[in-house]
């Protein structure tokens, strides 16, 4: 969060140490202590509020859980699937084979000015 490691942490703590002094160190170390405890308190109290709210919506979470819907399985699902080819005049009847383009072989041919 902040991004300090150890090192710059001592120096900070020691730079506090001379700037606040030995007497009034101890108080703020303290006062430090209770807005800690506060925060934890009040984060807990929240994430318990919120559980409690939730909990009585009837929502299926699992069933929304974003991690099942895998991108790679939707494209390659739609690209399998036959789309229906809107009749045109003089088409083959509807029961007539529809001769497909043969499938490519190889690498796909490489252009150099794509992008």
């Amino acid at each position: 969060m902040f991004d300090i490691n150890g090192g710059e942490l001592i120096v900070l703590l020691v730079v506090a140490a001379l700037v606040i002094g030995p007497q009034r160190l101890p108080a703020y170390a303290e006062q430090l202590g209770v807005l800690v405890r506060r925060g934890r308190d009040w984060i807990t109290q929240a994430r318990t509020r919120l559980d409690e709210e939730t909990a009585d919506l009837g929502v299926d979470w699992e069933a929304l859980d974003p991690r099942k819907y895998d991108p790679r399985r939707i494209v390659r699902d739609a690209l399998l699937d036959e789309p229906a080819a809107p009749a045109r005049r003089g088409a083959a009847p509807a029961g007539a084979a529809v001769p497909r383009p043969a499938p490519l072989v190889g690498p796909p041919p490489f252009d150099d000015q794509a992008t």
